[in-house]
């Protein structure tokens, strides 16, 4: 499954209380490249590196002569962690370069960097494409600190975690001291308390009072980028004070809640989905929930709840779901077309189980989609095993289409049935 986002380990720390059940609805937050993010914190009154992103060679040249430095830095911009010790697929070493000094210098190493697949720990084998730079001045450090906001349920609203150390991984920071950690709840409903952002400054360990002093104002300024902004994470690793007392957050990422995209266009506007799978971006499209898993069993259904179970009967059996494909109760036979073709672009399937509740959505809406599909998609007949299990709203129209249809699928009884028949139908057809 694509890597998305959210900070795990930070989140785990947030937490004091019992997590809360998950909803009924996959949860996805957009996520921006570490420039953009900069970008909106910049817009916000965070103090982040001077530079800017390229998207040939010698974009990235030109703004390395206008930093005029001979100490710079040049990160690839991809959606994953662990970018420093990544390796491109042409072999070069490392998406994150510290100390380059001269414009030339740049130019070579983004020609190596554009347009290749970094492949990172968090990216697995296949990498993630690299298709814009950023080149920004090196900011000379004299601490570097761990700060992060978050929602968590738990707490009903943001939490701060920070750390008087940073520059290395929250997991690290934890397990070796786990008293480092900062954790403070901000009550939505007024945001940052009076003093709560110099409490969180003092905690912080900052060298002096000048430094303290602007570190106050630097989460504020942090705080109100995660509230105007609609995020569900902001995260800086390190936030560096410099050796004249400036705060500095040199690493930035921020995740944005999904359901906010009417008042956050224009951030929203800015998602790459080059960085993500491409049959996630598709189902998207068609407002299908998708979630690719690594099994060959593809799961079509309708509820989240019912996309659990099913996914759990077929592993129960003995098989591996490929996905989780969730219709949603609105569907239309358009929809189902659309999820077939999303099934039937992954070359990992081998077989496909549609397991059908209807209570708002219409069974036989469902069953012409298989239809329309099969004949769209196929031209007759599914190249794969497919399973078909119907039952509640006008179950008896779906299945009078289904019979008098020329395509070749196999009916189940109820879902344990329809599990054991597609596994079996799988086996056989590699026989």
């Amino acid at each position: 499954m694509a890597v998305k986002m959210l900070s795990r380990t930070a989140t785990a720390l947030s937490r004091t209380a019992p997590r809360m059940a998950v909803g009924k609805v996959p949860k996805r937050n957009l996520n921006l490249h570490e420039y953009q993010s900069a970008n909106i914190m910049r817009d916000h009154g965070v103090n982040t590196p001077k530079g800017g992103v390229a998207k040939t060679p010698e974009e990235a040249e030109k703004i390395a002569a206008t930093l005029n430095s001979d100490n710079m830095v040049i990160k690839a911009q991809v959606l994953a962690g662990g970018r420093g010790l990544g390796t491109f697929e042409n072999g070069f070493k490392g998406g994150v370069h510290v100390g380059v000094k001269t414009p030339a210098a740049i130019k070579e190493m983004a020609a190596k960097m554009l347009g290749q697949k970094l492949i990172t720990k968090q990216t697995g084998a296949a990498g993630r494409i690299c298709n814009t730079v950023a080149v920004v001045e090196t900011v000379h450090t004299k601490e570097e600190k761990y700060f992060a906001i978050l929602l968590d349920r738990a707490y009903g609203g943001p939490v701060v975690i920070a750390s008087a150390t940073g520059g290395v991984t929250i997991e690290d920071i934890a397990a070796a001291n786990p008293d480092a950690i900062i954790k403070e709840p901000v009550d939505i409903s007024i945001g940052l308390a009076p003093g709560q952002a110099k409490g969180i400054a003092e905690k912080m360990k900052f060298s002096c009072a000048a430094a303290t002093l602007e570190a106050e104002k630097q989460i504020e300024a942090l705080y109100q980028t995660f509230i105007k902004c609609d995020c569900t994470m902001v995260e800086v690793n390190p936030l560096t004070e410099t050796p004249d007392g400036r705060i500095v957050a040199v690493d930035a990422k921020v995740d944005f809640d999904d359901n906010a995209e009417f008042r956050q266009k224009a951030i929203h506007a800015q998602r790459d989905t080059s960085q993500e799978d491409a049959l996630d971006v598709e189902a998207n499209s068609h407002d299908l929930n998708f979630i690719n898993l690594d099994g060959n069993i593809a799961c079509l259904v309708n509820g989240a709840g019912l996309a659990m179970a099913t996914m759990d009967i077929i592993k129960l059996h003995g098989g591996s779901p490929a996905n989780f494909l969730d219709l949603g109760g609105g569907v239309k036979t358009p929809q189902v077309v659309a999820a077939f073709k999303i099934l039937n672009a992954d070359p990992k399937v081998e077989g496909i189980l549609v397991n059908i509740f209807g209570g708002i959505v219409n069974c036989a809406t469902v069953a012409q989609g298989i239809l329309d599909a099969a004949k769209e998609v196929w031209g007759g007949s599914p190249k794969v095993p497919l399973v078909v299990r119907l039952q509640g709203n006008n179950v008896e129209g779906a299945m009078e289409l289904m019979k008098n249809s020329d395509i070749k699928c196999i009916l189940g009884d109820d879902l344990d049935d329809g599990a054991k028949k597609v596994i079996a139908a799988v086996a056989a057809s590699k026989k």
